[in-house]
């Protein structure tokens, strides 16, 4: 089974288990099996020479730069289309925002290519640039580009092990330097692994250790849950953020890290409510 076939089949079983999720899911469901079909054609290729990336990674630099991707600007454009008029004919709300960004791409007066090496490089102001010139909110026109960028990202990483760079001590990804999305303990000792919230790349991390600000004071970490379930919340006063962590020995360990962070946002609130940022 195929990694979007787990997704599609883990949201399907949430929604059977938990009606308040009947809503949301099928939109996510959608997108997957597009994906899982004609969608993996998103236009974005990544060339990465093997020399000199065990140097790079070993600097605390991720493996991929912005400058090695390639974008086949037709390709990703007609990705783009089809995601948009998919969110269109599924959603109910924010109709004319995805209208006005189907027809800057249209147009030519938004460009995807460096917005994608803006959100690898964390640089907002592209984005905001691009998305006042579409007349939308930015996080609406992130949301949508970030569609094929991380589906792209995904597929490469998926050629790398997650004990591949054990010079790697960083809270970002070695393979894409995206932050950290979500953490999980796994095994008997309940090893920590952080991952990515871009290409989903697993990697060992400290447990005592704020992948955010880098605090390894106990007294400023902690964690809190809202059940007896396998997700909790850990914290970290030092910065103010958090990161939801999965203890797969609780169970869902077959579960894909991005569908239990969909499906558990009632903890994204919580922690928000408790003074709390997702960790950036």
């Amino acid at each position: 089974m195929t990694t979007i076939e787990r997704k599609i089949e883990a949201l399907r079983a949430a929604t059977g288990k938990s009606p308040e999720y009947a809503e949301i899911v099928p939109l996510f469901i959608r997108l997957y099996e597009y994906i899982a079909g004609q969608g993996q054609e998103t236009g974005i290729g990544i060339e990465v020479s093997n020399s000199g990336t065990g140097e790079r990674t070993a600097t605390g630099f991720p493996l991929l730069s912005p400058r090695e991707l390639r974008v086949e600007a037709e390709r990703t454009a007609a990705f783009l289309n089809a995601v948009i008029a998919l969110l269109k004919e599924a959603g109910r709300e924010g109709q004319d925002g995805l209208e006005r960004i189907a027809t800057a791409l249209a147009s030519g007066s938004i460009d995807p290519a460096p917005l994608f090496s803006a959100i690898l490089e964390r640089r907002r102001g592209p984005m905001e640039e691009a998305a006042a010139i579409a007349g939308v909110a930015a996080p609406l026109l992130e949301y949508i580009v970030e569609i094929p960028l991380k589906i792209a990202l995904e597929r490469f990483a998926e050629g790398y092990s997650s004990d591949g760079f054990p010079a790697w001590e960083e809270g970002f990804c070695p393979v894409c330097g995206s932050r950290a999305g979500m953490a999980e303990l796994t095994g008997d000792e309940g090893r920590r692994l952080l991952s990515c919230s871009a290409c989903n790349f697993r990697w060992p991390f400290k447990r005592l250790k704020c992948p955010y600000c880098g605090n390894e004071e106990a007294e400023k970490l902690a964690y809190f849950t809202a059940d007896d379930g396998p997700i909790r919340i850990d914290t970290c006063t030092g910065c103010s953020r958090y990161i939801k962590t999965r203890d797969s020995r609780k169970g869902n360990a077959d579960v894909p890290l991005e569908v239990e962070d969909l499906l558990t946002i009632h903890l994204d609130m919580l922690a928000a409510r408790e003074g709390f940022e997702r960790g950036k």
